[in-house]
């Protein structure tokens, strides 16, 4: 397959299918074409889930993720990669030999260790694998404070678990500051990149039933280094999509009604034939 050179760039991601559509591949995939990027995807996992709400979890054969990482990549010229829930240990080393065989690839890693509700999306040996094989690989890794504690081993506030994390695995690590209680009307992420700290603060907005901000933020800056940014710029880019993503969110279900209405005026409610 031949692609021209005006076609957008293709970014995989590699992550569960979220049937509530607002994390996970849904997420990634939404993302990328919002943002210029032609998304495909490998499924490591299929997640009932709704915000708020894990209620089942099923992991797909890591001959199958296998498969689908074949034909993608043999298919599509991949320009960066994205990664989410890996679940467990087999679909985690499955995602490291393929990383691994591409080193030019910029990889953006979302290490998804336990949903927004509590429920484990990592088993214990996968997290172990994560570490050691995979976290090396990356580009970028992108934990949110409760994730970065969980790769540590010890409770540090954002700033200080970026540079920990650096020093611990050896790539770039960007902590999202959402879960940080020393700021009350504003978040501030730290990133460090390449041992130098960055900081990006943004406002702390106040959204209800939201997930996925964690898979949209890590996609986004997927899209923007496969159109060639520097990974600083990337983050930059993409904590500023994210925060008009979260401007545009609407809450479920009191608005839900008239937004259908609106996208479907020809509906008819009448039980007529």
């Amino acid at each position: 397959m031949t692609f021209p050179d005006t076609s957008p760039p293709v970014v995989l991601t590699i992550a569960g299918s979220d049937s509530s559509a607002g994390a996970g591949v849904q997420a990634d995939l939404k993302t990328f074409a919002a943002l210029g990027a032609y998304g495909v995807n490998a499924i490591t996992a299929i997640v009932a889930e709704a915000p708020g709400s894990v209620s089942a979890v099923s992991h797909v054969e890591h001959t199958l993720l296998r498969a689908q990482l074949k034909r993608v990549s043999s298919s599509f010229p991949i320009a960066a990669i994205k990664t989410g829930m890996l679940a467990n240990r087999k679909i985690v080393r499955e995602t490291a030999r393929f990383c691994r065989a591409r080193p030019s690839i910029p990889l953006i890693i979302d290490p998804i260790l336990r949903a927004s509700a509590g429920k484990s999306l990592l088993s214990s040996n996968g997290r172990s694998y994560l570490k050691r094989k995979l976290l090396p690989l990356a580009t970028l890794v992108t934990p949110n404070l409760p994730e970065a504690e969980l790769l540590l081993g010890r409770s540090l506030d954002a700033k200080d678990s970026a540079l920990s994390l650096h020093e611990k695995f050896g790539c770039s690590f960007l902590v999202k500051g959402g879960h940080d209680p020393g700021h009350s009307d504003e978040v501030v992420d730290y990133a460090c990149v390449h041992g130098e700290l960055y900081e990006f603060p943004h406002p702390r907005l106040a959204v209800p039933d939201l997930h996925g901000t964690g898979c949209t933020l890590s996609a986004a800056i997927t899209a923007r280094m496969a159109h060639g940014d520097d990974l600083v710029v990337a983050i930059e880019k993409g904590t500023h999509y994210l925060g008009e993503a979260m401007q545009e969110h609407f809450h479920w279900p009191e608005q839900a009604a008239s937004r259908a209405l609106n996208h479907f005026p020809n509906r008819v409610d009448s039980e007529e034939p």
